[in-house]
């Protein structure tokens, strides 16, 4: 036996390589998905099985006693395939085999717009848990093998603030009904596609976000805003790293969570007043911080759905200092915390919620003065001190 895995295009005989098709006309026995079975062309044989498992796939072939078996694939063999995870089971199983690629739905939908597909960034979807926003965010037009959910893909982006992006679409290329057709994520969000979907999701814009943003930089508005070298002592006490998520609970006008989402992999900003989250929504765009997502509503209800948290900062608690404590240590009990306070209270109750739990609390005060003119002179004019209460469970 020597079996030819064969890339097939976008599923029909019109996008078929001569050598694809060679190897479809002179096969004994034809393995693949079911819709892929139903669309070769005439003079293949009729001994077809339909499976699409890699390991049901491999024992069909075992059995089969087929000499020149082919597995047929949908686009090619190297873009995102099950002939990645078929091969070790080949190998495994002595049985010769020969790769031919076929033509992906990459190339054909580059051909379709005439752009060179070489510099866009290359996503699946299907059967991933992926991050679209991250994808879109890398400089570079995005490419995604949707799954089947390209409204989903769109939402995601939509909800991050980049329902503005222009997204291309290809339903069904290279079949007779093909459709391409272009439009705002926000709009194919709420949109139907065809289950064969791909899209191409042009670059986020992106800022320069560097660490220590100065104050004027932000809108503010009539909401409170930590100010420049307190959100910098926060950063490097959260220690965020780039794979981390981080929960920022009374953002604000969303200052720290901006300077946060600048470190880490994605950033959630709990605010339940109305002015603070149009502010956090500006500033989110103000600085491309698009791996910021906003939580409206009051902790630590709106904290339930979250994912669990790597560091969190809590600015503003509404009196629920405890429970806030409380629901982000039972979603990762090793969790580094931060605090600040400005208050007696808060930081009483602070260190108060946080030896509950057997944290021992490190305080931090800082006192920032800042020079101010005073006709030919320069004046010290000092900030009402702030303390940081940080903590993290040490046996966690």
């Amino acid at each position: 036996m020597r079996v030819t895995l064969a890339g097939c295009g976008g599923g029909t005989p019109a996008v078929l390589t001569a050598e694809a098709l060679a190897a479809l006309t002179r096969a004994d026995l034809l393995i693949g998905a079911a819709r892929l079975l139903e669309t070769l062309p005439q003079g293949c044989t009729e001994n077809r099985r339909a499976a699409a498992r890699p390991l049901e796939i491999s024992n069909i072939l075992q059995s089969s006693g087929a000499e020149r078996p082919c597995v047929v694939f949908s686009g090619d063999t190297g873009f995102y395939s099950g002939v990645k995870k078929l091969l070790p089971l080949l190998e495994t199983a002595g049985i010769a085999f020969e790769v031919l690629p076929g033509i992906s739905s990459v190339q054909l939908l580059s051909a379709r717009l005439g752009r060179p597909w070489q510099d866009w960034n290359l996503v699946s979807a299907h059967g991933v848990d992926g991050d679209p926003v991250e994808a879109v965010c890398q400089g570079k037009p995005a490419f995604f093998l949707t799954g089947g959910n390209p409204a989903e893909i769109c939402a995601q982006l939509t909800e991050a603030g980049l329902g503005f992006l222009s997204v291309t679409a290809g339903e069904r290329l290279s079949y007779p009904d093909e459709r391409v057709s272009q439009g705002r994520a926000e709009e194919f969000a709420a949109r139907t596609f065809a289950p064969l979907t791909v899209l191409l999701i042009e670059a986020a814009p992106l800022a320069d976000r560097r660490a220590g943003l100065p104050d004027d930089a932000f809108i503010r508005g009539k909401v409170p805003m930590t100010k420049q070298e307190v959100r910098a002592v926060i950063s490097a006490k959260l220690s965020a790293g780039p794979t981390e998520t981080v929960w920022d609970v009374g953002a604000g006008t969303g200052s720290v969570s901006v300077e946060l989402s600048g470190q880490a992999h994605r950033v959630y900003a709990v605010e339940c007043g109305a002015e603070a989250c149009d502010l956090i929504r500006q500033n989110r765009a103000r600085f491309c911080a698009w791996n910021l997502t906003l939580i409206e509503g009051k902790a630590p209800e709106a904290l339930e759905a979250l994912p669990p948290p790597d560091a969190v900062f809590i600015g503003g608690t509404k009196g629920e200092m405890a429970p806030v404590i409380c629901a982000a240590l039972e979603k990762n009990p090793a969790v580094r915390l931060c605090i600040s306070a400005i208050a007696l209270e808060t930081l009483s109750a602070a260190a108060a919620a946080l030896d509950a739990h057997g944290i021992s609390p490190e305080v931090v005060q800082i006192a920032v003065s800042r020079t101010k003119p005073a006709g030919k002179l320069h004046l010290f004019m000092a900030n009402n001190p702030v303390f940081l209460i940080t903590g993290q469970r040490e046996d966690a």
